[in-house]
């Protein structure tokens, strides 16, 4: 047995900072009285550390799981002669029953891994039936097995979200800039009646609704820049959960759920041991030389709605009409923008690269005119340009380092889009004229196909980007067993 304390919570320095910090309680049991103390005194919790962590890494994650050990609930340390307020027979007689709910949703996601790697076997001659759409085709890595994993989740998934915490900081986010799908996903998951459950005990995974875009905007300051606002909000939130419901503790946090497209979200689990390690971090920023780990962390498009519309973003020109070969405009910042700007900034009439668009230039004309759109990363891994590229029916072309693709375990992005290196920048027109026109038209075509996985429809729609967010967090949660 292992002892993991949390950290202390540390001094809150401001007034407003404060009143965010109440809000973490106000929907939280008010007897308990570790909350009220926490402030004074250290709280450890008592958790066994996994006895296996095996696995194989497969296109679909079902080959093999990772098992997380849960022999032990939440206990507190003694305070003013306390032990908690639950007596002996009523743990032993909830975590009887939450035994036995666990064996059942165990059970039942054994029956999907195995149903998930029978269809890896098999080809699609006889496609599973769906009336809305049938997944098909070079963009995926397997069709079948997308498409009965993605019914499995359809008919068995189910979330719950931790109730604590007030807006703006939590169960609310941005929906209209370059963070949109943070605040998008947190918005729909408020609203959803498919995969949300109010009953803890049937939900195969837990969702933390706090927001990282909405902590730095309201508890950041601009001057002082105090990064450990990230630390205290989310450790204060983890240790709230844990103290109130056994699943935290039950797990170690592996089927417990975090969302950022901040550039700071993978920040902001480096607090808590276990949300870093052990927890499915969605991330915009999935950097894997950032320990962003694909077999429990899964990435998700960056996607920037600046009227939180997709209006007039979807389409454009047929191939025979894209008169521009290749098309980017943006700041430079990163490492790989200046090599960029570099080489081809202004340089070239057919391969157009601007740091600042002409004056009369429109940027979606620009992008709807283009057979590719170049998509460099920028500060971070993540980009905004490829969804664009993707909504306007622009072959992509991925320049980046350490990046996981959104939903890459289902899609294979190398039938719709050009990946080159940073080395290769010099060469980009030379490795782009020598793609066949045949080539192009074919890639196209999957781009217009594979459209409808990074569409943002409000409400949602089936197989969009939201339920895509979810199926990537689906198949994280088929790759644990918990067991006691």
């Amino acid at each position: 047995m292992r002892v993991t304390p949390f950290l202390i919570l540390e001094k809150i320095s401001s007034e407003r900072e404060k009143e965010m910090m109440r809000q973490v309680h106000r929907r939280s049991n008010k007897n308990v009285f570790v909350l009220v103390a926490m402030a004074f005194f250290a709280i450890v919790s008592l958790v066994v550390m996994p006895k296996s962590y095996k696995g194989r890494s497969s296109w679909f994650g079902v080959t093999s799981t990772r098992g997380v050990s849960s022999e032990s609930q939440l206990r507190f340390n003694n305070i003013s002669g306390h032990t908690g307020f639950t007596s002996k027979s009523v743990l032993k007689r909830d975590n009887e029953k939450g035994d036995v709910n666990l064996e059942r949703i165990e059970a039942g996601l054994a029956t999907a891994r195995e149903l998930i790697r029978e269809a890896t076997k098999l080809n699609q001659t006889s496609p599973l039936e769906d009336a809305y759409y049938v997944p098909n085709g070079d963009i995926y890595r397997n069709a079948y097995a997308f498409h009965r994993s993605y019914l499995l989740m359809e008919s068995l998934f189910k979330i719950f979200v931790y109730d604590e915490g007030e807006p703006p900081i939590f169960h609310n986010g941005p929906c209209k800039n370059i963070y949109s799908m943070e605040g998008l996903f947190l918005s729909f998951m408020e609203t959803d009646t498919k995969f949300r459950t109010s009953d803890p005990e049937e939900a195969h995974v837990y969702f933390l609704p706090f927001s990282v875009v909405m902590i730095i905007e309201y508890l950041f300051h601009p001057v002082i820049r105090d990064k450990a606002v990230l630390q205290r909000t989310v450790v204060d939130y983890v240790r709230v959960i844990s103290n109130k419901y056994p699943f935290w503790n039950r797990s170690l946090g592996a089927d417990h759920v975090m969302l950022s497209c901040h550039d700071w979200g993978p920040r902001a689990t480096w607090y808590v041991r276990q949300l870093y390690f052990v927890a499915i971090r969605v991330l915009c920023n999935a950097n894997t030389s950032e320990n962003f780990n694909p077999k429990k962390d899964a990435s998700f498009p960056e996607i920037n709605l600046v009227t939180g519309e997709i209006t007039g973003l979807i389409g454009g020109l047929p191939p025979s009409k894209r008169s521009i070969l290749a098309f980017f405009a943006g700041r430079m910042h990163g490492r790989i923008r200046p090599l960029l700007f570099q080489h081809w900034k202004e340089k070239d009439e057919n391969l157009l690269v601007y740091e600042k668009l002409p004056k009369n230039a429109s940027y979606q004309d620009m992008l709807k005119q283009s057979k590719y759109c170049i998509c460099p990363s920028g500060h971070e891994v993540a980009s905004p340009r490829i969804v664009e590229a993707i909504y306007a029916e622009c072959v992509p072309v991925l320049i980046s380092q350490h990046y996981v693709l959104p939903f890459s375990d289902v899609l294979d992005w190398e039938s719709f889009s050009i990946q080159v290196s940073v080395s290769e920048i010099p060469q980009l027109k030379e490795i782009l004229m020598r793609i066949p026109e045949e080539k192009y038209r074919r890639m196209q075509e999957r781009v217009k196909q594979v459209q409808r996985h990074f569409v943002v429809n409000n409400p949602p729609k089936r197989y969009d980007v939201f339920h895509m967010i979810i199926h990537s967090i689906w198949l994280r949660r088929l790759n644990v067993r918990i067991y006691r």
